[in-house]
């Protein structure tokens, strides 16, 4: 990491590293599950997907409970599954190239790779010893992120977030080499080993004058992708459709969709968008990073975290009283944070191996 990098990513509160916008709520949190009297009690909140959307659930069978039309072609590969068996499962599903491959188990974009042709799907399971999803590429030019939540006792629910993901692009100049524009632009610069890893081949290619070039087209902060605040899309016909879609997930009432889409007024009218993503309780209102809009700010952020937090204990307390929701012991929760805490170590060891290679 360069000076400059170093600099950037320290004094600007949108590159921080999330425990630091935790870590001040923890006092919250500890008088939440006291008076729940359960320290795990929140984890009923989306009964619909393991431990609620905690960080170790599948995304592929999360994925599941949504209606199949809204969602991509999807395989779930087993790890030390044979590549000719991948292969064989793709074709069956009509899944063709470009497409993605990504961790079952995943957060913060780490592994998730668009893959061109069949040595790199081998490439990429050779490298990654757990079980991934293969998922068709959906090009579509626009991705958002949809923060919903609606009560067990109602019909109705309400966005409480909506996030513009703006991919990292530059354009040619018709002199630089990919690598020196890059190295130029202010954002795509904080991102270098990146993309001088997803762009290896073109690196000294020159573009013309004018010439865009989308350097990352997957929607994750950690890859360069711009999060905006796109709270003022937010209307009744678009909170109509996604009520639409929760009725249908058996018990999804928290959490983020991320959807690809052409323009937002098909996605308004439920046409041409697909949903790549269902997040649970760990998920974030994603716009809170946009450091460009009048009201962000550090403890804005922390201030709509928590606001959250309160929809997450609404939530739960009423599916334990109401609904009768069996908790897990805190045993069998501490379980699966350990499992996550070494998940999460060896996935982020595996992804700086592959930047790196």
């Amino acid at each position: 990491m360069g000076l400059r990098t170093f600099y950037i990513k320290t004094t600007q509160w949108e590159y921080w590293p999330s425990y630091l916008y935790y870590l001040p709520l923890f006092p919250f949190f500890l008088k939440k599950t006291i008076s729940a009297k359960s320290l795990v009690y929140f984890s009923v909140t989306n009964p619909a997907i393991f431990l609620s959307g905690n960080g170790t659930e599948s995304k592929y069978q999360t994925l599941q409970i949504l209606p199949e039309k809204y969602t991509p072609k999807s395989i779930l590969i087993n790890k030390n599954t044979e590549l000719s068996k991948v292969l064989l499962q793709c074709n069956e599903q009509n899944i063709g190239f470009p497409c993605i491959l990504k961790p079952d188990i995943g957060f913060r974009g780490y592994m998730v790779k668009k893959i061109e042709n069949e040595q790199m799907i081998e490439n990429y399971l050779a490298k990654f010893p757990f079980d991934t999803i293969i998922q068709e590429y959906i090009d579509y030019q626009n991705e958002i992120g949809i923060f919903y939540h609606r009560l067990p006792s109602s019909m109705n629910g309400k966005i409480t977030s909506i996030t513009l993901k703006k991919y990292l692009k530059i354009f040619g100049d018709g002199e630089s080499s990919l690598e020196t524009l890059i190295s130029k632009d202010p954002r795509a610069s904080l991102y270098i080993d990146l993309l001088r890893n997803i762009h290896h081949k073109n690196l000294k290619k020159i573009y013309p004058i004018g010439k865009e070039i989308v350097l990352t087209d997957i929607g994750n902060h950690s890859k360069g992708t711009q999060f905006l605040n796109g709270n003022h899309l937010i209307n009744e016909k678009l909170t109509a459709l996604i009520d639409e879609i929760s009725l249908q997930t058996g018990g999804w009432y928290y959490g983020r969709m991320d959807i690809k889409y052409d323009n937002f007024e098909d996605l308004v009218d439920g046409k041409h968008f697909k949903i790549i993503e269902v997040n649970g309780i760990i998920s974030e209102p994603t716009h809170i990073y946009d450091a460009s809009h009048p009201e962000a700010g550090f403890f804005a952020a922390i201030k709509a975290i928590k606001n959250h937090w309160l929809i997450i204990d609404q939530i739960a307390k009423m599916n334990v009283v109401k609904k009768g929701a069996k908790l897990p012991t805190v045993k069998e929760y501490i379980h699966n944070l350990k499992f996550l805490r070494h998940y999460s170590k060896e996935l982020k060891r595996i992804n700086q191996i592959n930047l790196n290679s």
